[in-house]
């Protein structure tokens, strides 16, 4: 019999489809349990409260109170409270007030499965998760503004080089990969490895950068020069 914990979720959408589809998803993972779902952004107080969940999935838009706005109530009432936004926006304006907001997790909802269970499971365990186009994204913001000088970004003229000083050869290839908003499956079919292979090299080049999810290895690389975004 299995000791891991099961990761209770709270799934909050106005979509009755989505939700369905979504649920069927976590219903094959054995270590999920979905307490509850909710319609509205009304609904997330009372159902976090009620079934104290680990993780609390939010659609960003809903009628009457959207999931940022939601996420803001349940940060301030239930602070120990993960959240992952699903959104159909990749705009870096809407990532960037989902997280100054309170939210761990950014997800498009044109997601597949397995960066849906990968991001409850970093999020459950208080890391951060952003759909690898998203990251891309955010990386091309932080390169223009780079390029434009702007002091509190740093200096646009970096000079590029492979830190084989902290990483192996393939680590650095991935930590590119990764740059260019490829997902774990992406990588793997890239470099012909497994995606157990890549979650391999992805943990191993977090511990030896000293950073708590791969977006800021991303950001972290750029400023160092260590990555390419073109």
């Amino acid at each position: 019999m299995s000791n891991e914990k099961n990761i209770k979720i709270v799934l909050i959408d106005d979509h009755k489809l989505f939700r369905e589809g979504v649920k069927r998803i976590l219903d094959f993972e054995p270590s999920f349990e979905v307490v509850a779902e909710g319609e509205d952004g009304t609904d997330a107080s009372k159902l976090v409260k009620e079934h104290q969940p680990d993780v609390v999935l939010m659609d960003i838009n809903m009628p009457n109170m959207n999931g940022v706005q939601a996420t803001a109530d349940l940060i301030r009432f239930f602070p120990e409270t993960h959240v992952i936004i699903l959104s159909i926006h990749d705009d870096e304006s809407y990532v960037t007030h989902a997280l100054k907001t309170g939210a761990q997790g950014y997800l498009l909802k044109e997601m597949d499965s397995d960066a849906l269970i990968e991001a409850i499971k970093v999020v459950s365990e208080g890391g951060s998760y952003l759909h690898p186009k998203v990251t891309h994204n955010l990386v091309l913001e932080y390169r223009r503004l780079a390029k434009e000088n702007v002091p509190s970004i740093g200096d646009g003229n970096i000079e590029h080089h492979k830190p084989l000083h902290l990483l192996t050869k393939r680590e650095c290839q991935v930590l590119q990969l990764l740059a260019d908003g490829k997902s774990n499956r992406a990588v793997a079919e890239s470099l012909y490895i497994s995606e157990k292979t890549v979650k391999n090299h992805v943990s191993n080049i977090l511990q030896k950068m000293n950073c708590n999810d791969r977006t800021q290895a991303v950001v972290s690389a750029i400023k160092k020069g260590w990555v390419e975004v073109l």
